[in-house]
């Protein structure tokens, strides 16, 4: 396994990062710590939830589950813990966002589930615009100091809510915000306009979700026509056939390259400036398989440029303005 520091912290965390939004939702509990037992293995040491996944009636399924899984194995001081606060975990007014009473409510409810007296990595979910960031810094330096939370991350921010976030934090001679997670694939690749130059400016690791955009880049027609199970949701067949043509090339020039689709969309992920780690979501433990290979994967200039053909970037590519002005 390959590690590198998250963002600028001096954290070593491993270059694949586990997902568990399936733990809950798609997989049951002992499906769920088979996974976490495979990756450990592995030496992916990196684990990512969120207080909301599996969730029923707010439940946060997902962080019970590697709670029980700690329990049971003892391998909590072996792994890099994130989750995140944002999303609704109650009915009340004030059981969602960012205000400072939520993210101290939510980081107490998250201890308890994960069975954990800290969270290696408490990310914000999503933007708060209602919220101001003197309020939200003061509830984070303040579990802080009580050795609850060791770092802070963002999710789904842009690059000003960065830049923003860590200007406030400045005042405030606290670290700030040592990763951002980000939608970010060959098929999604907006973020490299704005929020991907101003994380790599501020020292912010990013942590793609989506890294093979809901399954369409892990060789979803090949799939298709043998029969293999895969997403089937009316939403995930109209996104096939809205990226079919491009589908269709890609899967035909990864099969000239020999490797898997999967693994060529990570290896590609994996090579971008910034790129902390993926955060991979697999169902079953054999779903580790391919994002492993993707780490010893290598694509030659040639094979850079021809993904760059099928996957443009927007604009003119790169950072903004020159992406979009001369």
């Amino acid at each position: 396994m390959q590690y590198t520091n998250l963002g600028r912290s001096g954290l070593r965390v491993s270059r694949l990062c586990l997902g568990t939004m399936n733990f809950g939702w798609q997989i049951g509990e002992a499906e769920s710590h088979a996974i976490l037992d495979g990756a450990l293995a592995e030496g992916i040491n990196f684990i990512d939830t969120a207080d909301m996944y599996g969730a029923r009636d707010y439940e946060g399924t997902a962080e019970q589950y590697i709670g029980s899984w700690f329990a049971a194995s003892g391998k909590r001081d072996a792994v890099v813990l994130a989750t995140k606060v944002y999303q609704p975990m109650g009915d009340g007014p004030n059981d969602r966002g960012l205000s400072a009473r939520h993210i101290v409510a939510a980081c107490e409810a998250s201890l308890r589930r994960l069975g954990t007296d800290r969270i290696d990595l408490y990310q914000m979910h999503h933007v708060d615009r209602g919220t101001p960031w003197e309020e939200i810094w003061q509830a984070m330096d303040r579990l802080v100091a009580q050795g609850k939370v060791l770092y802070v991350g963002s999710s789904n921010f842009a690059g000003w809510h960065l830049a923003g976030a860590q200007a406030a934090a400045m005042k405030r001679h606290s670290l700030g915000l040592v990763s951002e997670q980000l939608k970010y694939s060959l098929l999604t690749r907006h973020v490299e306009l704005e929020v991907v130059p101003a994380a790599q400016a501020l020292g912010i690791g990013l942590l793609p979700w989506s890294p093979l955009a809901q399954g369409l880049l892990s060789g979803a027609l090949r799939k298709h026509r043998d029969g293999a199970a895969g997403r089937s949701t009316s939403h995930a067949a109209a996104r096939v056939a809205e990226h079919r043509e491009v589908l269709e090339r890609y899967e035909a020039f990864c099969d000239d390259l020999g490797l898997e689709p999967a693994a060529v969309a990570l290896a590609w992920l994996l090579a971008r400036p910034g790129v902390t780690a993926p955060v991979i979501g697999p169902r079953t433990v054999g779903q580790l398989d391919v994002p492993l290979r993707a780490l010893e994967t290598t694509l030659s200039d040639d094979a850079e440029r021809r993904l760059e053909e099928l996957f443009p970037p927007v604009g003119n590519g790169g950072p903004g303005p020159e992406a979009w002005a001369w």
